[in-house]
């Protein structure tokens, strides 16, 4: 149960979301933890995990075609990022009403989320970081700072119904291309760090689905991007893979991230997690076998320092 902003707790400045589904669930776990660990206040915030299995709206679409970037996509639960719908939701959990921060569940906190709710957000009702594609900049949704109570055009299972009815296309919608541009501010990249773990660094993000560290090594379970403004023909390609093999047939296996750094730091957060027991080895085998989670996980555990600082 969601307690939202001064419902009996004047102490509790927010919430924070994680949104994911079965995939990425070992992250959001990692995703909870971290937030905890790395706040002076870990007790003034709640946390809460949503889950693409708990709304049903999403499940009632499988297999139906919906519009993405100008592209005819199929609908599928099962997809590694199934749960982005679900970014739009905090607002109405929270009776439209107190402060939401909203994270995918590849997103770790480095630096303390409370200093993030309790920022001064400029008379916007939504922060989050600008990035450039192409030619133009678009809104990084991944992780989104709401005043919920200037939110209440939010509804999720509406919009996530006009997609299938060609009314709005996916990217407009996950982009903050639909709201006032007035109402949406920027946060400073350090809350929203793209694949770079640095001392300025508050919020990790894993974002190239390609080299999340967890996933090292396991077939791909993710339809890319095809339209690429840089390369057209990249996209054209993928799409004739799709086409022909399914939406994962010959899609390639995940490879290892770039920076050793950013691996440690996760797999020392898991490891913390299963010192502290909120996660067990058991649940983790078990994601091994399903091909959530690489198989040599427990053994890069293993190998770590025990100094956690160490490992950024």
């Amino acid at each position: 149960m969601v307690r939202p902003l001064g419902d009996g707790n004047p102490a509790v400045i927010g919430t924070v979301f994680i949104h994911t589904n079965h995939r990425q669930m070992v992250g959001a776990l990692v995703a909870q933890h971290a937030l905890r660990r790395n706040s002076r206040r870990p007790d003034a915030f709640e946390v809460s995990i949503l889950h693409t299995d708990d709304h049903k709206f999403l499940a009632e679409r499988e297999g139906q075609p919906f519009l993405r970037d100008g592209v005819t996509r199929t609908w599928r639960c099962d997809d590694l990022q199934s749960f982005t719908p679900l970014r739009f939701l905090p607002p109405q959990l929270m009776g439209f009403t107190g402060r939401a921060v909203v994270t995918d569940p590849d997103i770790f906190a480095v630096g303390d989320i409370a200093d993030l709710l309790e920022r001064d957000m400029g008379d916007k009702a939504v922060l989050c970081r600008p990035r450039r594609k192409g030619f133009q900049t678009e809104w990084a949704t991944s992780v989104m700072l709401l005043d919920c109570a200037r939110l209440g055009h939010w509804d999720v299972a509406r919009t996530f119904g006009e997609l299938f009815a060609f009314e709005t296309d996916y990217a407009d919608w996950i982009g903050l291309r639909l709201e006032d541009p007035a109402q949406v501010g920027p946060l400073e990249p350090a809350w929203n760090d793209f694949d770079h773990l640095g001392p300025e660094t508050r919020l990790l993000h894993n974002t190239k689905r390609w080299t999340q560290p967890w996933k090292t090594g396991l077939p791909v379970d993710f339809v890319p991007a095809e339209r690429t403004r840089s390369f057209p023909p990249l996209g054209w390609a993928r799409r004739a893979r799709r086409r022909l093999f399914g939406d994962y047939g010959h899609a390639g296996r995940y490879r290892r991230h770039p920076d050793p750094h950013q691996e440690r730091f996760f797999f020392g957060l898991l490891r913390e997690c299963l010192e502290s027991g909120a996660i067990e080895e058991d649940f983790l085998r078990e994601e091994m076998r399903r091909d959530h989670l690489r198989h040599d996980a427990l053994d890069v555990i293993a190998a770590l320092p025990r100094n956690m600082e160490s490992l950024r």
